[in-house]
């Protein structure tokens, strides 16, 4: 073997093969979800990213959970939408009921992954109908798991050839096991504010409507899954660290997009080369320092919903746009009552501490 490529080999670690790993299963995804006709294809994009771990049987385990999630959310919301999208104070106690429980159960669970998306899918499909009145839920739930199925597949794909070869070599450590925290009051109280927030963010929307109005739910559930030691009497200091990481990550990520969009965006294979660029840099960014890891998750988020368009001929800003309108609207809500929360619970001497890294669920 000639020297130049043994020593290039010897520059390869663990981390870099985790880094195109996520970028293969992005792009797989991508493929999979055209094929499969999807409808929002960078969602394809966003589950081949965040399911995809360095072993097959932890990527078909953070698969299963999170098609179950959404299956489960979406089913429940087609169920109750008929009832509630009507009239928003039953829409409002539909978010905070629906929005609590999955919270909180993702914070204490072990099947965390699970129930968060069974919360997210469950306000997506409520508020994109209270959004849109005309859209069609059965067939909007339909293409969320379908594309969700799409990233599934790609990650497996390309986690079972990942672990069969480049991990024979460069092995991944493997993530521990989940452990279930039992009852914990302060999670319970911690996700009563989210509840408090989704329910706030129906009300503003009735008296001015809110764009991207589901975006603004995710926002409010991403920042405030924390892990059950970083809650503490309050969870201000560590969620407003995540909103700040979030926006750091989603004005850089859509920074980077933008740039190619301007520079490519009649050339399909430039931007599909920018995007496994972007999920490559932004999973680098994930993989370095742990608190900050969510700013790198953030980063990608925005490139796939900016440069993973349903069609290659139709790109546009606005998602990117609508994405970092959502961090606003959710942050007004949400700070209020974590403020809030804050001055009745007082402040203990762990709370400035707590980490604001960790599993981002991603969103």
């Amino acid at each position: 073997m000639p020297r130049p490529f043994s020593s290039l080999l010897d520059r390869v670690t663990p981390r870099t093969i985790d880094e195109l790993e996520c970028a293969l299963s992005v792009l797989g995804a991508i493929l999979l979800a055209h094929l499969l006709g999807a409808t929002h294809v960078s969602w394809a994009a966003f589950a081949g990213y965040m399911v995809m771990r360095g072993h097959a049987a932890e990527t078909l385990a953070r698969g299963v959970l999170r098609i179950i999630g959404t299956v489960a959310g979406g089913l429940i919301a087609l169920g109750s939408a008929p009832f509630i999208v009507g009239y928003w104070p039953a829409a409002a106690a539909a978010l905070a009921l629906m929005g609590t429980i999955s919270l909180y159960a993702a914070i204490t669970s072990r099947r965390s992954y699970a129930w968060l998306f069974f919360g997210l899918t469950y306000a997506m499909v409520v508020l994109d109908k209270i959004e849109h009145p005309a859209i069609a839920l059965p067939e909007f739930v339909q293409t969320r798991v379908l594309e969700t199925l799409a990233g599934i597949a790609a990650s497996l794909i390309v986690s079972l050839a990942s672990t069969l070869t480049l991990r024979r070599r460069w092995p991944a450590k493997r993530t521990p096991a989940a452990t279930g925290a039992g009852w914990h009051g302060d999670s319970l109280r911690h996700a009563l504010q989210a509840g408090v927030a989704l329910a706030l963010l129906v009300a503003l929307n009735a008296w001015i409507p809110v764009p991207a109005l589901a975006q603004g739910a995710i926002m409010i559930m991403a920042v405030m899954l924390l892990p059950v030691t970083g809650i503490g009497s309050s969870g201000l200091a560590p969620v407003s660290q995540r909103i700040f990481q979030r926006m750091i990550g989603c004005i850089g990520g859509a920074l980077f997009a933008a740039f190619f969009l301007v520079a490519g965006a009649d050339n399909m294979a430039l931007l599909l080369v920018a995007t496994a660029i972007g999920v490559m840099l932004g999973r680098h960014l994930e993989n370095g320092d742990p608190t900050h890891r969510y700013v790198g998750t953030q980063f990608t988020l925005a490139v796939l919903v900016m440069l993973v368009p349903d069609r290659y001929d139709q790109l546009v800003l606005e998602p990117g746009v609508e994405r970092l309108m959502a961090i606003f609207i959710g942050m007004a809500v949400l700070m209020p009552v974590l403020l809030i929360g804050h001055m009745l619970r007082g402040r203990r001497a762990d709370d400035a501490t707590a980490p604001a890294g960790g599993e981002s669920g991603g969103v």
